[in-house]
């Protein structure tokens, strides 16, 4: 059966030469079922706006898998407290930020209550050994607080473009597993 992948960016979005679109394009060249959602304003994002949008998606897309990228961990945490989605297959959270963030732009997302039910059968939190916007302490405080597996990639900055991932293949191999 033909997997459902939602793909969920972050703040400035996710544009090539960025591993989501990368990502996007691989799945649809061997005929996959893929959704890139393009959130609004994705420079200066709101948080209300972007909520209704995934909203939105996950009801007309209804994703087996859901791939969040930085800014978009922090909106999917909100979703699930507010407990009105249906739970997923798979769910890989890559380069959350701290909840400490304090970027202007971003004010309207933190502070968070971590959630306590991602509504995901499988998920798994993907951090970097040198993220800017999350500390190592923070990423195994965080996986500790949602009791799920923790993938630590060494000097990978935000897992971007600008840190060399443009193409990555360990998630596109994860996804089909």
């Amino acid at each position: 059966m033909q997997k459902r992948v939602l793909l969920l960016h972050g703040w400035g979005g996710s544009d090539n030469p960025h591993w989501q679109s990368w990502l996007a394009s691989e799945i649809a060249k061997e005929y996959g079922t893929v959704s890139f959602l393009k959130f609004s304003n994705y420079d200066a994002p709101k948080l209300a706006i972007w909520m209704q949008e995934l909203q939105e998606e996950l009801i007309a897309f209804k994703p087996d898998v859901v791939i969040c990228h930085s800014l978009a961990n922090t909106l999917w945490f909100h979703l699930c407290n507010k407990e009105t989605i249906s739970p997923i297959e798979k769910l890989y959270l890559v380069a959350p930020p701290s909840n400490n963030c304090s970027i202007d732009e971003l004010y309207e997302f933190f502070p968070l209550q971590v959630p306590k039910n991602l509504f995901a059968k499988n998920a798994m939190l993907i951090t970097s050994t040198d993220d800017p916007y999350m500390s190592k302490k923070e990423a195994k405080e965080l996986q500790q607080k949602l009791q799920i597996p923790m993938k630590i990639l060494e000097n990978a900055g935000h897992i971007n473009a600008d840190s060399g991932y443009g193409e990555w293949l360990w998630i596109k191999e994860e996804i089909n597993s």
